[in-house]
């Protein structure tokens, strides 16, 4: 009851995730990505636990594939799992467990992999492909935001969708985007209304934390806070 896009920026290296389901907080349990490292997306039956694991072995030196091998092997629950992989390379990967009933499957080209299950219909995968792809030199947040949109249009989920997230992470430690909406009738939508809020700050917010000597005090805030020095003089 969950479609997501992973994917590789080739320009700028960055990674970049998203994902919507019917039930709450997809954002907190589905995406992981780190920079120059690579991208896990774990769902159905979800295990957070796939998502940091991979990351790490990724940053091993495993392939997508090497990952999903390690991340499945031998282990009993890999059957209830769903997982992607995109390695530092573009490469990808995924795995569906046998336990996973209705429709699903994934599609993978040019460095990114769309994947779904108890979908309405088996080309949902490969219309947030092709809508990502199309939308090649928009900001990565929107091209995601627009494969989910895409999904959407091609069926979507059996059930009502409550929650979505979208991911991106580019040369530092810390998200160039962490965008979610953990309950929402409409989480896409208002996915799509912040992501475009977001994306023209998200570079001065970047700079809020690798160059904060040079980010001007806010005028408003300084009037603000000199009148609540005054009135309290």
């Amino acid at each position: 009851m969950t479609f997501s896009i992973a994917a590789r920026d080739p320009d700028t290296g960055a990674f970049g995730l998203a994902v919507t389901t019917s039930s709450l907080c997809v954002g907190s349990r589905c995406p992981y990505a780190r920079a120059g490292i690579g991208a896990v997306l774990t769902q159905h039956r979800t295990d957070p636990r796939l998502g940091p694991l991979g990351l790490e072995l990724l940053g091993r030196g495993l392939s997508a594939e090497e990952t999903i091998a390690a991340l499945t092997a031998g282990r009993d629950d890999a059957r209830w799992r769903q997982v992607a992989v995109v390695d530092a390379t573009g490469r990808t990967a995924a795995f569906h467990g046998g336990e996973i009933y209705s429709i699903f499957g994934h599609a993978s080209r040019d460095g990114a992999i769309a994947l779904g299950n108890i979908l309405r219909d088996e080309g949902v995968p490969d219309a947030m492909l092709e809508r990502f792809l199309a939308t090649a030199g928009d900001p990565l947040e929107l091209r995601l935001v627009a494969a989910l949109e895409a999904g959407i249009d091609a069926g979507g989920e059996l059930m009502d969708l409550r929650s979505a997230a979208a991911l991106v992470v580019r040369d530092d430690d810390f998200p160039w985007a962490d965008l979610r909406i953990d309950r929402s009738d409409d989480p896409v939508a208002e996915l799509r209304a912040l992501a475009e809020a977001y994306a023209p700050v998200a570079p001065e917010f970047r700079r809020r934390v690798i160059e904060p000597e040079t980010v001007p005090n806010d005028a408003t805030l300084v009037r603000l806070h000199e009148a609540l020095i005054a009135a309290r003089s």
